[in-house]
C-alpha cells in the first residue's frame, strides 16, 4: 500500500511533497514537505481508496542536540481498517522568540485542535492557521517548553518552589 500511495500523492503534489518513506515499522510512514501538509492531509481523508477520516493523535520529536524538530500525525481509516503515520521535519534554531512552524490540520480534523494545542504547550511547536493556540497544560505565563530536550525546570513559579 505505502508504494502506491507515496507514488499517488506525488502525482497529484508534485515531487517534492514526500521527503521519504518507511514502511519497515508497525505503521507505514511517509515524510511530507510542511508546505503541502494541510493539501495532502485533505487529500488523505477525501480519497476514496484511503479515507484516512481520524486522527489518532499529533506528537512531536526533538532531536536535540541537532537543530530540529519533528511533528508525528497519526491517522486511521476506520472503513478500511489501515493506519498511517505521516512525519514533517522542521530545521530551528532553538530559539524561543521564532517558534518551529507547521501548517495547523484543525480544519480537517477536529481532533487536531488539542492535539496541536498539546505540541504548542510542551515543545513549542507553532501551527500557523490554528483557530485558538494557547497553553492547554500549563498556565498561561510559564516560560519555556518542557519536553524538550534542553529544557532548564526553573527554581520557582510565582515563589512557590518548583524543585
Amino acid at each position: 500500500m505505502i508504494e502506491k500511495l507515496v507514488q499517488e500523492i506525488k502525482d497529484t503534489f508534485g515531487d517534492t511533497s514526500v521527503v521519504g518513506s518507511d514502511s519497515s515499522g508497525l505503521q507505514p510512514s511517509i515524510g511530507i514537505n510542511a508546505a503541502d501538509l494541510r493539501a495532502v492531509c485533505a487529500w488523505l481523508r477525501d480519497h476514496p481508496s484511503y479515507y484516512f477520516d481520524f486522527l489518532a493523535n499529533i506528537t512531536a520529536v526533538d532531536y536535540y542536540p541537532e537543530d530540529r524538530f519533528a511533528v508525528v500525525y497519526h491517522l486511521t481509516s476506520i472503513p478500511f481498517q489501515q493506519q498511517l503515520t505521516l512525519r514533517v521535519e522542521i530545521a530551528h534554531d532553538r530559539s524561543l522568540e521564532h517558534l518551529p512552524e507547521v501548517p495547523s490540520v484543525a480544519s480537517i480534523w477536529r481532533t487536531a485542535d488539542w492535539h496541536e494545542r498539546e505540541a504548542f504547550d510542551l515543545m513549542g511547536i507553532f501551527f500557523t492557521g490554528h483557530p485558538d493556540l494557547r497553553r492547554i497544560l500549563l498556565p498561561d505565563d510559564w516560560k519555556g517548553f518542557p519536553l524538550r530536550k534542553d529544557y532548564q525546570d526553573p527554581e520557582e513559579y510565582h515563589g512557590i518552589p518548583i524543585k
